[in-house]
């Protein structure tokens, strides 16, 4: 079971150093990729099996028993993020495979993006507050090679960005690890837990309170979200859809594992501060996207608007409140790097990512307009999709909880997601294109982008059409988030 517990680190890990030795060999390097996260994906599909059975997988390494040993600690919750991030890097890797994005393949692309694999699985396995530091480091390090490996002046002022930024909530964290350390002399998340209960209501609310001003800005809340739509439109399309689907669901799973889970009733100021901080982070977001003609920024802003929907979920501090938040997130993870891998292929058959610049796609490629409806829509909450259920489950909560004005903020901000799908519908798709003479290009090889976003988009299809599943997996994870 050790291993087991261990394989989100070990399998990516091992296929990092794998592929980094066969740089200099192109199929080889493609072959075991493939073979790294097709063994990630059994990995995860047993550790779902295991938890969702009542037998979460644990293991403590260093030679210390727990609390006090570095733990791995799977649970229900845990392993569903687990199993969508090998779900991600299938059809990141997939998309590779096409010519949609046309910029030259860099031999350490495939090391770095199961570095971040690394990063966000060590993360989600992890039960010990120092270790997801770590994690979070991992990724920071992949992450800002991703995002400079092009080498272009763009690409380089987005990873100084990001990393400025990012280095600032790692210290944050560092710092508000230390005083956790310091207050309840354990690491562990049960150690934490149990001391935790033996503080004074103000000396919990500061260790919690700077713990999550780390963790939101690391998830692109507001007004801490600068960093994301400043930086991800400059990464290769399958990247910036594995970046949009994962890299702030970390600090998101961080912020429901905390005040969820490990603090577990958290001091009341910080669920209504945090409640806010959802909604003022759900409309500015949105704001954003509204504002863009860009593909990528609007939907770069989404990614912050969607995050306040989930953190609004953890807000409501409640068990149908974090089963939501578990809900729309595996939801969103989906749906958002479809769209980003979408709106590639429009500009490769287009040309541009301005949709000011674009059009004419419906009548050259209505199967393309139908894979993009699929996720917008979803996205924006229209029944039967899956972004339906999952802000039914969030606004249904918010309601019996008497939280009009979140509630209002949600619906309102669902209008306006509408207005930028609907932009990008009428723009990208359904007007002609301002070049009369515009063709659409030759010789494209699109077959796999094509099966990633077909795949993805059946995810998305079977969630919308059988969601009770999803809804009771989601339901047993709350059950035991808090229960120590």
């Amino acid at each position: 079971m050790s291993a087991l517990a261990a394989s989100p680190v070990l399998v990516p890990l091992v296929t990092v150093v794998l592929t980094t030795l066969t740089q200099k060999q192109p199929r080889l390097q493609n072959f075991l990729s493939f073979l790294g996260i097709a063994l990630f994906f059994g990995c995860a599909i047993a550790l779902v099996q295991g938890a969702h059975r009542g037998f979460p997988v644990q293991a403590v390494f260093g030679g210390w028993g727990s609390p006090f040993g570095i733990e791995f600690f799977i649970d229900r919750t845990s392993a569903a993020m687990i199993l969508i991030t090998t779900i991600m890097g299938i059809a990141s890797l997939v998309f590779m495979l096409s010519d949609a994005d046309t910029e030259p393949k860099h031999p350490l692309l495939l090391p770095l993006l199961h570095g971040v694999l690394v990063g966000v699985g060590g993360s989600f396995a992890t039960a010990d507050l120092f270790n997801l530091y770590v994690w979070f480091e991992v990724m920071l390090i992949c992450a800002v090679g991703l995002l400079s490996i092009g080498g272009r002046i763009d690409q380089l002022d987005s990873a100084f960005k990001y990393f400025v930024l990012n280095i600032f909530g790692t210290l944050l964290l560092l710092i508000a690890i230390g005083m956790v350390y310091a207050a309840t002399g354990h690491l562990n998340f049960t150690g934490i837990a149990q001391a935790a209960t033996q503080l004074s209501p103000w000396v919990n609310t500061l260790l919690i309170g700077g713990l999550m001003l780390a963790l939101l800005l690391k998830a692109g809340a507001f007004p801490l979200f600068a960093w994301l739509p400043a930086s991800y439109h400059t990464l290769p399309a399958p990247v910036l859809a594995l970046f949009a689907g994962l890299l702030t669901k970390v600090g998101v799973y961080a912020v429901l594992r905390s005040m969820g889970d490990i603090f577990a009733p958290a001091p009341g100021v910080l669920y209504e501060a945090l409640g806010w901080i959802a909604a003022g982070t759900m409309l500015f977001g949105v704001l954003g996207a509204a504002y863009h003609w860009d593909m990528r920024r609007i939907l770069a802003f989404h990614i912050v608007s969607q995050i306040g929907y989930i953190l609004l979920g953890i807000a409501l501090a409640s068990e149908a409140g974090n089963a939501a938040t578990l809900f729309y997130t595996l939801h969103h993870i989906v749906v958002k790097a479809n769209l980003f891998l979408i709106v590639a292929m429009v500009w490769r058959y287009t040309g541009d990512y301005d949709l000011r610049k674009i059009g004419g796609l419906y009548k050259a490629k209505p199967w393309l307009g139908i894979l993009f409806l699929i996720p917008a829509l979803s996205l924006v909450g229209i029944p039967p999709l899956s972004g339906f259920w999952s802000k039914l489950l969030i606004l249904q909560e918010a309601i019996a909880q008497g939280r009009v004005a979140w509630t209002v903020i949600a619906l309102l901000v669902s209008v306006l997601t509408l207005y930028s799908m609907v932009k990008i519908w009428m723009e990208a798709f359904w007007k002609a294109h301002p070049e009369p003479a515009w063709t659409e290009p030759v010789n494209t090889r699109l077959g796999p982008a094509f099966a990633a976003t077909v795949f993805l988009a059946i995810i998305t299809l079977s969630i919308s059409l059988y969601p009770q599943p999803l809804v009771e997996y989601a339901q047993a994870a709350a059950q035991t988030l808090g229960v120590r």
